[in-house]
């Protein structure tokens, strides 16, 4: 009987057994994502229009030391060739005052200033126009704390004689064939009231007005505008100058990814992350091909800013999301815009004043501290794929090679983990946000010559190059003394997460990667 109940035991047991194996079984199996690239296979010169400009508060903030020096750092880290900024022609910048008669007195000491540091870098200025000096305003209404003027000018004439006053002593400066490298852009957002006490003819006018006195000093000079918020007025400002023979190089605009809070400085409305896939990228597509359509096929077309929200207080700036957020939108764009210039590269930064806190939602690549975040690094590696890309059918990553047969892999995941319209960004990404899995991410690289190579790979993604995160784990300190800044920038500062030396044989690379929701990963792939 013994012997009975022990061999139903064990009959029960491997029945039981096998059940389990079959429901193993009818599990899915982990997802895996495969890239399949060939080493011979190019689709041309990488367009780098994601690293031809970035923008900064204002004019006068690039005075300050520390921004100089994060600015070098990001110039060198990142490739940024061009940089515009508000405020050029505030009064914080001393350009325009009149004497007793009205008769104007220009003065570009401050502008030399940081037009100078700019060259010593090897930077160039995206010029833009704007605000109005208050001595040749025609109201009092101005915005931020910094006060810039947003009214029209008293007198146009004036305006124009400074815009051509300017561009002259650019010229004499910096020379005509450095000048012919610029972009002259009329204004910031006029279709908003806040930017803009006129209405759209005004803004033609002062347009018509600029763009008049920057050619008469040289014809090959680029000018363009109208720098709308939302995609806005472009193929009135086209059809504008084709009707009005008025000249016009390059059309400029922004957009964001948020669906509400708009300048919102603090805020305190609250800001949510578009779950459109296409926010943003749509916008720069539908441009392109409002250009295409127009009189003019020929604009070149500049977004000249662009990031995840427009207030310079909400936390996905700050979080690991954006990185890959970046990334995917400059991937949908392509090749429709010339350049899409990242909103900012610093938070110091001071439209709603100066901030205290470490991290608060700053639209900086990096901290007041210079700390680097998250999107940092994306531009970071973005910087470092070589100059050919490869042939590459996924739709989240960018393959390249350069003369030397060093090969890149940029790749990331993007998932919108947003809950929805009920929660705010500011009370989401501020909270520590872990990222679930995503599977497998196997990247084959066909026809690689043969030999060894160094590989490195990098990578950002929760708690890896997250110094958000970090600073949570601190208990989100109000302040941060020197040690505990040093202490966040060593935790993230950018180091590879893995190195190796590979030997290639038979043509054929492989790696298989654990992937997690918003990671990104650069495979840098060394011929030794």
């Amino acid at each position: 009987m013994k012997k009975v109940i022990v061999l139903m035991f064990l009959l029960f047991a491997v029945a039981e057994t096998l059940v389990a194996q079959r429901g193993k079984d009818k599990q899915p199996a982990a997802s895996e994502r495969i890239i399949n690239i060939d080493f011979n296979k190019t689709a041309g010169k990488l367009n780098t229009q994601f690293n031809a400009c970035v923008g900064a508060g204002r004019a006068n903030e690039g005075l300050r030391a520390d921004w100089q020096q994060q600015l070098a750092y990001v110039r060198k880290e990142c490739g940024f060739r061009y940089i515009r900024m508000h405020g050029l022609l505030t009064d914080d910048m001393a350009v325009y005052t009149e004497d007793n008669k009205g008769n104007p007195v220009y003065n570009y000491m401050y502008i030399d200033v940081l037009f100078d540091f700019l060259q010593s870098i090897g930077m160039k200025p995206f010029v833009e126009l704007g605000f109005m000096p208050s001595a040749l305003a025609s109201g009092g209404k101005t915005i931020f704390w910094w006060r810039g003027n947003v009214t029209p000018p008293k007198d146009y004439e004036k305006w124009a004689a400074l815009v051509k006053d300017l561009t002259r002593h650019f010229t004499e400066r910096y020379g005509a064939d450095e000048v012919k490298t610029w972009y002259f852009e009329v204004w910031n957002e006029p279709n908003l009231d806040g930017f803009w006490a006129g209405s759209q003819s005004d803004y033609f006018k002062l347009y018509t007005y600029s763009a008049k006195a920057i050619k008469s000093v040289n014809p090959s000079y680029r000018v363009g505008g109208p720098g709308t918020a939302g995609a806005a007025w472009e193929p009135e400002m086209i059809a504008y100058c084709n009707k009005n023979n008025v000249p016009i190089d390059f059309i400029s605009t922004h957009a964001y990814g948020v669906k509400q809070g708009y300048l919102d400085e603090f805020g305190h409305s609250g800001t949510v992350l578009d779950k459109n896939p296409m926010s943003i990228s749509g916008d720069v597509l539908q441009s392109r091909k409002e250009i295409a359509g127009s009189a003019m096929p020929q604009l070149e077309l500049h977004y000249t800013e662009w990031s995840a929200s427009y207030t310079p207080a909400d936390p996905i700036h700050d979080s690991y999301h954006e990185a890959a957020f970046v990334l995917q939108k400059l991937k949908q764009v392509g090749n429709a815009a010339n350049s899409m210039s990242y909103w900012v590269f610093t938070d110091i930064f001071e439209e709603p004043g100066p901030r205290f806190t470490p991290f608060h939602g700053g639209f900086g690549m990096l901290s007041t501290q210079g700390i680097n975040k998250p999107v940092f690094y994306a531009y970071q590696f973005l910087n470092k794929l070589g100059n050919i890309e490869l042939v590459n059918n996924d739709v989240a990553s960018w393959g390249c090679k350069d003369a030397a047969g060093n090969m890149q892999v940029l790749a990331w995941d993007f998932t919108n983990t947003h809950p929805g319209d009920s929660v705010h960004n500011q009370q989401y990404y501020i909270r520590d946000l872990p990222s679930k899995s995503k599977g497998k991410l196997k990247i084959n690289i066909a026809n690689v010559p043969d030999g060894t190579y160094a590989l490195e790979i990098y990578k950002v993604g929760y708690h890896v190059n997250d110094a958000y995160s970090t600073y949570l784990s601190m208990g989100r300190p109000a302040q941060l003394n020197r040690q505990e800044v040093e202490q966040i920038k060593k935790q993230n500062d950018g180091s590879p997460v893995a190195r190796e030396i590979v030997t290639v044989k038979a043509g054929s690379f492989t790696r298989e990667l654990e992937i997690r929701e918003n990671d990104v990963f650069l495979l840098n792939i060394i011929r030794l």
